[in-house]
């Protein structure tokens, strides 16, 4: 166990802490939004020009993406893959299509957009991976030093979290990964139980940090000690829940 500090107050001790990937590990966010304006760009060319304008309002709505930039608690940015394309097919279906083909046209579209080697958000991308926030690899480096057990849990796919972590020499600190590979995916709560049961740790020993009110409330719904917001993932910082401590830069937080 070690003492977590933020801004120089002790927290409290942990023995384990859970880590967000998309805007709290990665700044995913200009890979996401050039995944979500080719998304959209393919949608367009599926439907007839009468369509394209309600179509293309309803996909800007529903990915979070306004004036070129994502909405950090959109569905592009939180949300899995799978969440994605279902919300996809619903805006296809809003505008007059049935749901076999507007299923189908959306597995078309990811298919098309998606690149080979690896995913973030959703996103499979190609090397090299989305950079780390600031600081990352000095904190990662401190706890896994203090024996901290770190693991990271994320609605990205295993292959993309390995991917980001192996690009930037950082799987070595990390004990696990939960992933939208894995059953139940967040925003369950029961993907904290199971995960700290792989790690063999408890959630009332650990903290987690994700940018999203979704993975604050995962956390405190399954008893994690410690759920900390991380702002500094986004170009527009995400506006997070009052109650949780939150992290401005990974410099911030510290081992006692």
């Amino acid at each position: 166990m070690a003492i977590l500090a933020l801004r120089g107050e002790p927290l409290g001790r942990v023995e384990a802490v859970l880590f967000d990937k998309d805007g709290t590990l990665s700044n995913s966010e200009p890979a996401l939004t050039t995944l979500t304006e080719a998304r959209v760009a393919a949608c367009l060319a599926r439907v007839s020009s009468e369509r394209r304008a309600t179509l293309r309002d309803l996909l800007h709505r529903a990915y979070g993406l306004h004036g070129g930039r994502l909405d950090p608690a959109g569905i592009t940015a939180v949300a899995s893959r799978a969440h994605n394309l279902l919300a996809t097919a619903t805006a296809f279906c809003q505008v007059g299509l049935g749901w076999p083909e507007a299923l189908a046209l959306s597995e078309a579209v990811f298919s098309a957009t998606d690149q080979p080697s690896g995913s973030a958000g959703g996103l499979v991308t190609r090397r090299p991976a989305a950079p780390t926030t600031a600081g990352l690899a000095r904190l990662l480096a401190e706890l896994d030093q203090a024996g901290v057990i770190l693991g990271v849990i994320s609605n990205d796919q295993t292959q993309g979290i390995e991917h980001f972590l192996a690009f930037h020499g950082l799987r070595h600190h990390i004990r696990g990964i939960w992933s939208a590979d894995h059953r139940p995916a967040k925003p369950d709560p029961g993907a904290v139980h199971c995960f700290c049961r792989e790690l063999g740790v408890e959630p009332g020993a650990s903290a987690l940090i994700g940018d999203a009110d979704s993975d604050l409330a995962m956390a405190v719904a399954a008893g994690i000690a410690h759920a900390l917001g991380y702002t500094a993932g986004w170009a527009a910082k995400p506006v997070l829940a009052a109650g949780h401590p939150l992290i401005d830069h990974w410099s911030e937080l510290t081992v006692l």
